[in-house]
């Protein structure tokens, strides 16, 4: 029993505070410690210079007009000298500029939000389902657990030829799914940025299960009566992870070509990719894959500086095809009723995390703080070297990112990227709401998670995003983008008419 004062165990209670205070002040103590020492390596240089202009200052302050009038006759004897000098300066910041990468610049995005005609709630998924006649009981069993796993909720899109019974996976509604995602996206971005069509000289489009002919891009060359000479691409078969890609492709493009804009088209097509069959590793992306697609402006032009809204950092790009395991893990193939879908292979999860690493190992130098790369680095060497048991440094990306935007392919992707890299409930918010609202839409989740963290009103001028994509191939990619303003939310964004209502809770 606790002692008593007469005021109802109070000692007790308080005994108990005392035992866990110190506990408590050691983690403060070390919190501000490795905070104290994140700030002084990364302003170390800036600490050695300050003192060194003030001594040169103080040291000229104290020079007389003697000194200073044999300062100038040396000057004056070594003119030659100087001169060269200056025109080999002169030549090489010239050079440096010339050759030095242009920015590249977010203008806006924009993302598609279907009609509610187009919802699918698990009730009625499952209905579908099992009126289709095509799938066994088993299989339905299995759908239905992987829906109350997923993350999904009731207001994700199929498209319209899955609500038919039976379902009519035609290339008519498959061109038709196309065409209202991407000119929907489009018609918006166009409406909110007032560029016209016609100045657009780069178009790159992915999409990696429907590729038709004429291509994707043709098809918005077509409608939008883009110009003759525009550079125009279709990337097809790269997975979820497509949307850095054609990012980074873009960005090369606008290297090459000035004063001009690059859109990004990115989207999925679910119409016949459909899987109708029992096996359980291809019935997986029936029940998380969801209509989507977004459109990315682009420019290299410097008055779009003011009005843009980020800035590209960096792109890093993973692809680990050269192993078997990785290369098949997610594979289209025929089942043995001949049956076309996408294969998820069990091993997935360990394929990402490998990805993962061998990405966040390039990126890490590029954008952590030095403290942060000295303590990664120092317990490599320790491991090494001195053979000790130490576990390896994990980086706080948290010091380099504000927001994140990681890829929405489903739950269990998402918590083990918060488990493993340490991250809040607030950084993956936007992932999980995304993947609550509009499901997996492929290659374009990560804009709807970048248009949450607008919605929300948290995107302040200064702030970094890391974009984080798997794809099949297997493919980890990053973009890392930096605000030019505080970013309040465009016209007509996915989430203008539901942002009061997350976050929501979601079930365990």
């Amino acid at each position: 029993m606790e002692p008593d004062d007469g005021r109802g165990g109070a000692v007790g209670v308080q005994i108990k505070q005392n035992r866990r205070l110190p506990d408590f002040l050691q983690s403060v103590n070390l919190k501000y410690v490795k905070l104290g020492y994140h700030y002084l390596i990364s302003n170390l240089l800036a600490l050695c210079i300050i003192p060194l202009i003030i001594v040169i200052s103080i040291e000229v302050s104290q020079m007389n007009m003697d000194d200073l009038r044999q300062l100038w006759i040396h000057l004056q004897f070594n003119l030659v000298s100087i001169i060269i000098c200056s025109a080999i300066l002169v030549f090489g910041l010239t050079v440096y500029i010339m050759k030095s990468p242009r920015p590249v610049y977010l203008v806006d995005f924009s993302c598609y939000r279907g009609p509610d005609d187009l919802k699918a709630p698990s009730e009625k998924f499952m209905k579908h389902s099992q009126l289709t006649g095509d799938f066994d009981e088993s299989s339905l069993e299995f759908q239905r657990k992987i829906l109350e796993r997923s993350g999904l909720g009731e207001e994700t899109y199929v498209p319209e030829a899955m609500h038919n019974i039976p379902p009519k996976p035609t290339i008519g509604a498959a061109r038709q799914e196309a065409e209202q995602v991407m000119y929907g996206a489009l018609d918006n971005l166009f409406n909110n940025t007032h560029v016209n069509p016609k100045d657009i000289g780069i178009l790159v489009v992915n999409c990696s299960l429907f590729n038709p002919t004429p291509s994707l891009s043709a098809m918005i060359v077509n409608k939008y009566r883009l110009r003759g000479n525009i550079k125009s691409f279709n990337l097809g078969g790269m997975g979820c992870s497509a949307g850095v890609i054609a990012v980074d492709f873009a960005k090369d493009l606008l290297q090459l070509n000035r004063n001009t804009y690059a859109v990004v088209v990115s989207t999925e097509n679910i119409t016949q990719n459909w899987y109708f069959g029992n096996k359980k590793s291809m019935l997986i992306p029936n029940c998380l894959f969801r209509v989507g697609g977004a459109a990315v402006l682009l420019s290299n032009k410097a008055n779009d500086r003011k009005r843009a809204k980020y800035k590209l950092v960096h792109v890093v790009r993973t692809h680990k095809g050269a192993d078997d395991k990785a290369f098949r893990c997610v594979y289209q193939e025929q089942d043995d009723q001949g049956k076309i879908g996408v294969s998820l292979s069990k091993e997935l999860m360990a394929i990402a995390g490998g990805a993962l690493k061998t990405n966040i190992t390039t990126l890490g130098p590029l954008v952590l703080p030095i403290s942060e790369q000295l303590l990664f680095f120092s317990t490599l060497l320790i491991k090494k070297f001195f053979k000790a048991d130490v576990k390896p440094y994990i980086p706080d990306f948290k010091l380099a990112f504000d927001h994140f935007c990681i890829h929405a392919g489903g739950r269990a992707v998402i918590d083990e990227l918060e488990k493993n890299m340490q991250l809040l409930p607030v950084h993956v918010e936007a992932s999980r709401m995304t993947l609550h609202r509009f499901g997996n839409t492929s290659s374009s989740s990560i804009w709807y998670e970048l248009a949450y963290i607008e919605a929300k009103g948290r995107m302040r001028k200064g702030n970094r995003v890391w974009q984080i994509a798997f794809g099949s191939g297997f493919k980890c990619n990053s973009a890392v983008w930096q605000a030019m303003r505080n970013v309040k939310p465009s016209r007509n964004g996915p989430w203008e008419d539901c942002i009061h209502m997350y976050p929501v809770k979601l079930i365990s």
